[in-house]
């Protein structure tokens, strides 16, 4: 069957910025944050859209979509269940990478790091502060499990809504995870496909050493 679009002849010319090193953070948390409020600013769609790849027991590696929920100098928070595929992976390999793609500022982030859950105490404060339905859907979804059809999340939710009316607890199988981040890849598209990718690598001092990357 031959596609209706050539996708070997889809191309772009990346023209829009420049990163330099001169005119970036030496703290790639910095350097992050001022491409992420950029992003929020520029109303990309999703600014908080990162996709989370882990690795299971076999070996193999799984990517989603996730959404960050917070950022500090201990790392990149995100929310899940804990059952879930990722949190399997995350719970017998607890590495993980993390990737940032703002297609309309033609930019991407990358963040490599361990990944350790956050406290009991962050995961209910972020629990209690979602919509109502969200929180019933925590407790409605067996995530990444086989279900029948769609009926039995349905059921589920109106089983929990009754059960908890406004006052859903956290689930125990619910929470929050931070990567730690060991390494930080920020890519700018430039033209003629010679890209600027900078590279910032954790040191034993606490401080970071940012070396650039061929394209």
């Amino acid at each position: 069957m031959t596609p209706s679009t050539n996708i070997a002849d889809l191309r772009k010319s990346y023209e829009k910025a420049e990163l330099s090193e001169s005119a970036s953070h030496p703290d790639p948390l910095k350097q992050f944050d001022q491409w992420l409020q950029e992003a929020i600013r520029s109303e990309v769609p999703e600014p908080n859209a990162m996709t989370l790849a882990t690795v299971g027991h076999d070996l193999r590696p799984s990517t989603r979509v996730v959404l960050i929920k917070g950022l500090d100098e201990r790392g990149i928070v995100w929310y899940t269940n804990y059952q879930s595929r990722k949190g399997q992976d995350l719970a017998g390999n607890p590495f993980a990478a993390l990737q940032f793609h703002w297609v309309e500022l033609e930019r991407v982030v990358r963040i490599e790091g361990v990944v350790e859950k956050v406290s009991d105490e962050e995961s209910d404060a972020y629990f209690h502060s979602r919509p109502l339905d969200s929180r019933i859907g925590a407790w409605a979804s067996p995530q990444s499990e086989v279900i029948e059809g769609r009926s039995v999340l349905v059921a589920n939710a109106a089983k929990y809504g009754a059960q908890f009316l406004l006052r859903p607890p956290r689930p125990p199988h619910w929470g929050g995870y931070r990567l730690k981040p060991e390494q930080w890849q920020f890519w700018q598209g430039r033209k003629s496909r010679l890209h600027d990718r900078l590279r910032y690598t954790a040191q034993a001092d606490g401080g970071w050493l940012r070396e650039r990357l061929a394209p």
